[in-house]
């Protein structure tokens, strides 16, 4: 019985069918989502490959080729799905990936909330699972939610069955936290493949990568931060940064710098919005 309840349920998940009424998800918790969207994977794919087993140290080794298009033919081929920037307006978007994480989330939340600023946070579903009040608090302040997998693979080195099992399974964990599915989805380390990205379309979502990148993964300094942000930020600009981080990370930098940065930006003209008011579409699919 059980895995037929996990089976119609994948189905749901699979094709957008989730009722709005959220009667039947609020009354599970997370973890039993989880087993049972893990429980119904056969029906997506029977063949499964190893996960990446080395861990891979940067968050962005960035923009590597796919084994057929490179990333950017891919944002030729498909310009309507897959995106790095906005409308050339005065308008941009702060970003913050690999959150929750209570060393980190917390203090830029705090930040965002003295400045009244409006962010997007990129969520990985393991992370929400054992922290969903910093994700109900970032829903809470106004902030976006993005899907950012579930344990943070490289996509291009899964198959279509594991990429869609990470998506779905977040996508999970985030409606029973926040009420709604995500729309944007960004690929850990910005990478994907043509297969992969010809789901996520059929399947409504927008794929949302970055055109500034603060390198704040590295562990910078303050002044580096705000260096690599300002000397890149223009019109419509997708700024990358982080709110989460593995073993050791230290992202004092961002923390310190983001004041500084937000001041010197507004002094310039620019609004701070989240993705979606950028993009000009919904934050939920």
């Amino acid at each position: 019985m059980l895995k037929k309840i996990a089976l119609c349920f994948m189905f749901y998940l699979i094709l957008g069918g989730i009722p709005q009424d959220q009667t039947e998800i609020r009354g599970t918790s997370i973890h039993t989502l989880t087993k049972l969207c893990v429980a119904s994977e056969p029906i997506l794919h029977k063949q499964q490959s190893k996960q990446h087993s080395k861990k891979v140290n940067s968050t962005h080794r960035n923009q590597q080729k796919n084994k057929g298009l490179s990333l950017s033919q891919l944002y030729r081929k498909f310009p309507e799905t897959i995106v790095t920037k906005g409308p050339r307006s005065k308008k941009i978007a702060l970003t913050f990936d690999d959150v929750p994480d209570p060393r980190f989330t917390p203090a830029v939340l705090n930040v965002l909330s003295k400045y009244h600023v409006k962010a997007t946070f990129f969520v990985v579903g393991k992370r929400a699972e054992e922290y969903p009040g910093l994700v109900s608090r970032m829903k809470r302040e106004g902030h976006a939610i993005g899907n950012h997998s579930y344990d943070h693979p490289l996509f291009t080195k899964i198959p279509l069955s594991q990429f869609q099992k990470q998506i779905i399974t977040t996508d999970m964990i985030i409606q029973h936290i926040v009420g709604y599915k995500p729309r944007i989805i960004r690929p850990p380390y910005g990478d994907i493949t043509e297969e992969q990205l010809k789901w996520a379309k059929k399947q409504g979502y927008k794929i949302v990568n970055w055109n500034v990148d603060s390198l704040d993964w590295k562990g910078l300094r303050k002044n580096e931060v705000k260096k690599n942000i300002l000397s890149s930020v223009g019109r419509g600009s997708i700024i990358l940064q982080h709110a989460g981080g593995g073993v050791g990370s230290d992202l004092t930098g961002t923390i310190q710098a983001l004041p500084e940065i937000i001041q010197i930006l507004r002094s310039k003209g620019y609004t701070f919005v989240t993705v979606p008011e950028l993009l000009h579409i919904p934050v939920n699919k």
